[in-house]
This record gives structure tokens, C-alpha cells and sequence, in this order.
């Protein structure tokens, strides 16, 4: 059974703000989270790149919106899309103007960029009910457009006993779990994203409706 898998992806460049971004000529998947949910490490496992999104060992370091363009194989087609890193959001030890011009871009950038058609909001799964995280999920809800989708994933999931994932997946249904560290869900998410930019249907999932 063919996967989806990416077979290039090159970071472009980073930007401070919608202003210096890119043209928007590509759809774009768009990775945002809380400082330290693991970002960087899943765009890594995404991509099967070890550096591609540079880890820091300082939570909130990443300030920029990074550019990475990537390029799907599935079923021998080839499908184009722009991955968008935003800088982490919530991390107390910044000072506060930076704090202020973060949340000015990031704000700006996530609800006037057109050609986001994809927010992939990474969540810690062992802090699945942290306060940020649910704000940053109903402002996202108050302007969403049709043509876009917000997906939850929670990431660290491997920390989790097998209780504590069923009463996740209880608490939120049509969520993604991921484990960076046992390769876990990467599939899932690559089919989420195919499915909502190009309409392309899980193979598997449309065998099992027949």
C-alpha cells in the first residue's frame, strides 16, 4: 500500500512579519505551538530531515516565520507545499516588547496570510488542557475561512500511559497523536494535510468504506 512521503523540502527563508513573507503563490501548512511542544523535531520527523527546522535548547529562541518548501510522493504525483514554522507562543523568559511584537506579527500573519489553507496547532499531550493552548484555538475559530482546516495534534505522546491516551483521544476526538521519538503519526498527519490542500482521499479509508 503506496504512503505518502516527501521527498524534498529546502528551508527558503525566515521573515519578521506578513511584510518580508513570501509571495503567496503556494498553498502553505502552518506548524504553531507553545515554546518546547516540540516543533522543530516534528518538522524534522515530517520532512525525514535530521536539521531541517534547528532544534534550540532554549525554549522561545526561534523568533522568525521560517519558510520550508516541500514536495509530496504519492501514487507517483508529485504535490507542492510551503510548511510555515512560527515562532513558539507562551514562553515567560522573553522580555516583554519582544513578547508584544510576536504576538502583533504572529496575530497579523496567521489571520490576513491567504494561502494558509492548513493550521496544524501542535499540543503537549501532558498538558492537554493548558489555558494558551485553548485560547489560541477559539481565536483561531473566530476567523477560520471555509477553505482552511485547523488540525490538534499532540506531540510526546510516548510519555503517556495507555489510560491516559484513551481519555485524550476521549476528550479529543479527530485529534492526531504523535511520537517524534517512535516515528508515531507521521502518516496520519501527511494524509490530513494531502486530503485538505489537494482533496486527496486515504487510499486505506476508501478501501474500508467499500
Amino acid at each position: 500500500m503506496s504512503t505518502p512521503r516527501i521527498v524534498e523540502a529546502t528551508f527558503i527563508k525566515s521573515a519578521q512579519s506578513i511584510a518580508d513573507s513570501l509571495p503567496e503563490d503556494m498553498s502553505e501548512v502552518v506548524f504553531l505551538g507553545r515554546s518546547n511542544v516540540g516543533k522543530s523535531s516534528t518538522l524534522n520527523g515530517l520532512t525525514q530531515r535530521k536539521s531541517l527546522a534547528k532544534s534550540s535548547a532554549t525554549p522561545g529562541k526561534t523568533q522568525l516565520i521560517n519558510f520550508f518548501e516541500t514536495q509530496y510522493l504519492y501514487h507517483e504525483q508529485r504535490y507542492p507545499v510551503r510548511f510555515v514554522d512560527l515562532p513558539g507562543f507562551g514562553y515567560a523568559k522573553v522580555s516583554k516588547t519582544l513578547k508584544e511584537v510576536w504576538q502583533k506579527n504572529l496575530v497579523e500573519f496567521i489571520h490576513h496570510r491567504v494561502s494558509i489553507r492548513l493550521f496544524i496547532h501542535l499540543r503537549d499531550a501532558r498538558h492537554p488542557h493548558a489555558k494558551i493552548d485553548d485560547d489560541v484555538k477559539n481565536y483561531i475559530s473566530e476567523f477560520i475561512r471555509p477553505d482552511q482546516r485547523y488540525l490538534t495534534v499532540f506531540t510526546k505522546i510516548d510519555k503517556l500511559n495507555q489510560k491516559e491516551r484513551a481519555k485524550l483521544k476521549r476528550e479529543f476526538p479527530g485529534s492526531i497523536t504523535l511520537s517524534n521519538l517512535k516515528k508515531n503519526g507521521h502518516e496520519r498527519v501527511h494524509k490530513e494535510i494531502l486530503q485538505t490542500i489537494f482533496g486527496v482521499e486515504d487510499e486505506e479509508k476508501k478501501m474500508s468504506e467499500v
